[in-house]
């Protein structure tokens, strides 16, 4: 993670997959949060908006959800260069994949024995998506309340959480049930996997990502425009799965 404020987006595109970029910038307003009465773990079905996922928590609770946006909004800012994280429905599409068959860890091998392993034997946890996530949220408040005068992460000011999420990322941050550096390596790949996700998935909202990168989308035959672009560049609105279907 940088130590310069402002971190620029395109710096950001180019290190995907060795490291995360924090920038500073005004936080962005939470989305809708669903009805507190509901059980956290309620899956709702709403009706989708403009053909993608609609803004409600499905698995998060109220508070939980508060941090999720403050982290997502702290990884990817909003900038000059493109749209940040919450504005494209990040929070959402981490919310919704743990809310599914992801969450559960339904394709995960979670049978011990468990240890530390190193960087290329992947995750060693005994917790599916779903649970790292309940219980790296609440060793991340208990941590900040610990560190930073009482206050939960989303209480954070911009530079503070900036700050936080670096101790995070070296595995500083002095967590009581999880290793802190497994809960952000998790958090980054499912940001970044929200990001630039189709927008039937919840993130990537109105194809804004793929626009500022030029990525045409799902649009998967070119045949025909092969000659008549052939050295130039190819610019096309980006289509999601759904534009398609």
């Amino acid at each position: 993670m940088s130590d310069h404020e402002g971190v620029r987006r395109r710096d950001v595109l180019k290190g995907i997959g060795t490291g995360a970029a924090v920038g500073i910038a005004a936080t962005t307003a939470p989305p809708v949060l669903a009805d507190a009465q509901a059980p956290p773990h309620a899956h709702a079905h709403p009706a989708e908006r403009n053909g993608e996922a609609s803004d409600i928590f499905r698995y998060f609770t109220p508070p939980e959800a508060a941090v999720i946006v403050a982290l997502v909004d702290t990884l990817i800012p909003k900038d000059e260069v493109g749209p940040g994280g919450v504005e494209v429905g990040v929070p959402f599409f981490i919310d919704h994949e743990l809310a599914g068959a992801y969450g559960r860890g339904a394709r995960m091998f979670l049978d011990g024995p468990f240890g530390e392993g190193t960087p290329q034997q992947g995750y060693q946890l005994p917790l599916p998506p779903a649970d790292l996530y309940r219980v790296g949220i609440a060793d991340l408040n208990a941590w900040c309340a610990k560190t930073r005068d009482r206050k939960t992460f989303d209480q954070l000011s911009m530079a503070d959480r900036t700050a936080a999420l670096k101790a995070l990322e070296a595995g500083q941050a002095e967590f009581t049930q999880i290793p802190s550096r497994t809960f952000f390596r998790i958090l980054l790949q499912n940001t970044m996997e929200g990001y630039f996700a189709d927008p039937m998935y919840g993130g990537n909202r109105n194809n804004a990502v793929w626009t500022m990168i030029g990525f045409p989308g799902a649009i998967g035959m070119y045949a025909d425009l092969i000659e008549q672009y052939r050295n130039k560049q190819y610019v096309v609105a980006p289509k999601s799965i759904q534009d398609l279907s």
